[in-house]
């Protein structure tokens, strides 16, 4: 069996450092430009170079997205961009454009490469192409199934690696590229900057009686006409594994960290599981599911791994998350005197019981006996976000532990 890594999404130093403590081998992570993800925080080149000391102080490698679709204006600013990455040295850069795979073979020939999902790969002969340019990996298309993983795997070098998704949320797109978002918005998907048109609600409106708009009815469930479900495959990680698929990754540079944590440390138990004893995994496997089910999600579904997704791969009622458990915040010190300082993120109070993630899969339900503000006041409860605060809980956290609550109990 291969040797497989978990590959985590940062969207931002915070979530960098959670990935990295709930056991992500890899993290991957955008700059401030040329990467498919503007909307999100995206990392300054000081916090790259500070999530890469992180992260390889902790054996984690850290790969940088530069996937754009770039046009000719794109092209210098993209040059200088590697020219800088040079000088800071991410464990890989991940691709899509010929071209802009072309000045990063050009600036930074040592640098390893991995080619994104985003340049359609769907075929032996395509990943044996980018290899022969030298390529490190490519990242399949979503439209692969296990089988055609299989095959790939098969027909190319032994050396050659390849990424698939695991988890995460899918895109209606081929690959990924759509015209949506440009179409109703002007903004590019394709350069970073996708409105997510496919989560919107859709209607129709007759030539001849214009501005009379009539509801979309997919079977009289509802008018979400392209909103997918998310991909889940924590009940077959056997089977991803005997595909020969060497990077497990994770979707979601725009998510909180709660939602990292949760995932990463699922996936990590049951990779680990798994390749110990499979065994272990199937005794395990309720627990997994309840798990990856504590983070937001818009159900789930295995996405073309096992065929053609058919209808029930849609959600037509709406385009909202599940949310199971609110994210609190994450340990930052712990006192001398045992108060946990936090930077808070959603309202609880005191009284209510919390539940403290640990990465070791542990979860500690621990009452909050007193909750202290910087000037060290008592509060009743932390209605503000983004507050420092300083918690009296009746079980012991440490740094970087993640804290939650269930829904139903927030106030």
């Amino acid at each position: 069996m291969r040797k497989t890594e978990l590959l985590i999404p940062a969207g931002s130093l915070d979530t960098l450092k959670t990935a990295v403590n709930y056991g992500a081998d890899a993290v991957y992570l955008g700059g401030e430009a040329f990467g498919l993800r503007a909307k999100a925080k995206n990392f300054t080149n000081e916090e790259i170079r500070e999530g890469i000391k992180f992260a390889h102080e902790h054996g984690v490698r850290v790969y940088i997205t530069a996937n754009i679709f770039a046009h000719n204006r794109d092209l210098d600013g993209v040059e200088e961009y590697f020219r800088e990455l040079k000088e800071i040295g991410p464990d890989a850069l991940i691709i899509s454009d010929p071209g802009v795979f072309s000045i990063a073979r050009r600036v930074l020939p040592e640098m390893e490469i991995h080619i994104s999902t985003q340049a359609n790969n769907t075929n032996y002969e395509t990943y044996r192409f980018w290899y022969e340019l030298g390529a490190k990996r490519v990242v399949s298309a979503r439209e692969l199934s296990l089988e055609e993983i299989r095959e790939i795997r098969r027909h190319i070098p032994e050396d050659m690696e390849i990424e698939s998704f695991i988890h995460g949320a899918m895109c209606i797109s081929y690959s990924g590229r759509c015209l949506l978002s440009n179409f109703f918005t002007g903004r590019d998907a394709n350069q970073g900057a996708c409105t997510h048109p496919c989560r919107w609600k859709y209607a129709v409106v007759e030539e001849t009686r214009p501005g009379e708009y009539m509801p979309v009815y997919e079977n009289d469930r509802g008018t979400f006409l392209f909103n997918s479900k998310d991909l889940c495959m924590i009940e077959h990680v056997p089977e991803m594994l005997e595909a020969g698929i060497d990077s497990f990754k994770i979707e979601g540079r725009m998510k909180n960290a709660l939602y990292v944590a949760t995932v990463a440390r699922t996936y990590r138990k049951a990779i680990d599981d798994c390749k110990k004893d499979p065994g272990l995994y199937r005794q395990n496997l309720d627990w997994y599911k309840e798990e990856i089910g504590k983070c937001t999600t818009r159900e789930f579904t295995t996405g073309f791994y096992f065929g053609k997704p058919g209808e029930d791969a849609q959600i037509y009622q709406n385009s909202t998350y599940i949310k199971n458990y609110i994210y609190l915040g994450t340990v930052e010190t712990v006192g001398e005197n045992g108060l946990v300082q936090i930077e808070q993120k959603n309202k609880f109070s005191v009284g209510e019981t919390l539940e403290i993630m640990k990465p070791d899969g542990r979860n500690l339900m621990a009452r909050v006996r007193g909750i202290y503000s910087e000037e060290g006041e008592t509060m009743e409860s932390a209605p503000h976000a983004r507050q420092k605060l300083f918690l009296d809980l009746s079980e012991p956290a440490e740094p970087g532990n993640i804290l939650r609550i269930k829904e139903r109990e927030c106030l």
